[in-house]
């Protein structure tokens, strides 16, 4: 356990920059848990369809075309958190913003920090990725592949995993059976995985929802597994979201 409390960004080293979110199992909550812990001017939005966000970031929330995303935001002025995104025809979501656009935002708006989710797993909590995920801003900073310990002891299936058939493929297991800490470990490390389309960018993952021993155990596992598969990353985050200090470990190479 990490007995030296750690913010949540020190540990992700995210000081400022275009910073997108991939995977499942917690993304919108460790991108809202960054713009919590960080003071100054940051944006958040998305490049995919993505729930509207709660009541907190709704102060400053623009949800235009993308053609007019650019000149609102750019004429904001002063610190906080701004949300933005493009319409959407369902209720209750909006749809995501070209990465261009949120790259020119950035820019032109003086942000110093601008928070991305980059994909879609519709609430599972892990996932395999089709060809053309995840949707990243190519100026990002950094990028943080999610996953959920939560998975680990589970069957894959789609109760589980959003696209299992995918995931299957990655990480080399059949379907229905349980998803082991070796699985997550393969699934960090695979460039068909976690770190697809994450080609010269810095990437740290992160293992959320570990809210107990076992848990624990089983991320360490995975972290450590991860690290021996690629030399992408020097690190893994442990955390529990849901914990005012939510880093629960670091493990390193």
């Amino acid at each position: 356990m990490n007995h030296d409390p750690q913010s949540l960004a020190a540990a992700l080293g995210v000081s400022g920059g275009i910073i997108c979110a991939t995977g499942a199992g917690g993304k919108k909550s460790l991108l809202y848990a960054l713009a919590d812990e960080r003071g100054g001017r940051i944006a958040l939005t998305s490049t995919t369809f993505t729930l509207m966000p709660p009541q907190r970031y709704r102060k400053h929330l623009w949800i235009e075309a993308d053609a007019d995303l650019h000149d609102a935001l750019i004429q904001t002025r002063g610190a906080g958190v701004f949300t933005y995104g493009t319409p959407s025809d369902k209720r209750g979501r909006m749809a995501g913003v070209a990465p261009h656009t949120i790259t020119a935002i950035h820019r032109v708006g003086g942000y110093d920090l601008t928070l991305v989710k980059a994909d879609g797993a519709r609430m599972r909590g892990i996932k395999g990725p089709r060809a053309d995920e995840p949707a990243l801003v190519p100026e990002a900073t950094r990028v943080l592949p999610i996953v959920s310990a939560a998975v680990i002891g589970q069957p894959l299936n789609e109760d589980t995993a959003h696209r299992p058939e995918i995931l299957a493929t990655v990480i080399g297991a059949a379907l229905h059976t349980p998803i082991s800490a070796a699985h997550v470990a393969t699934l960090l490390a695979s460039e068909q995985g976690a770190l697809q389309g994450t080609a010269g960018h810095s990437v740290i993952p992160v293992i959320n929802q570990v809210d107990n021993d076992e848990r624990l155990q089983q991320a360490r596992a995975a972290a450590r597994g991860a690290l021996q598969q690629t030399d992408r990353f020097d690190r893994v985050v442990l955390t529990c979201l849901r914990r005012a200090q939510p880093v629960v470990d670091i493990i390193e190479r």
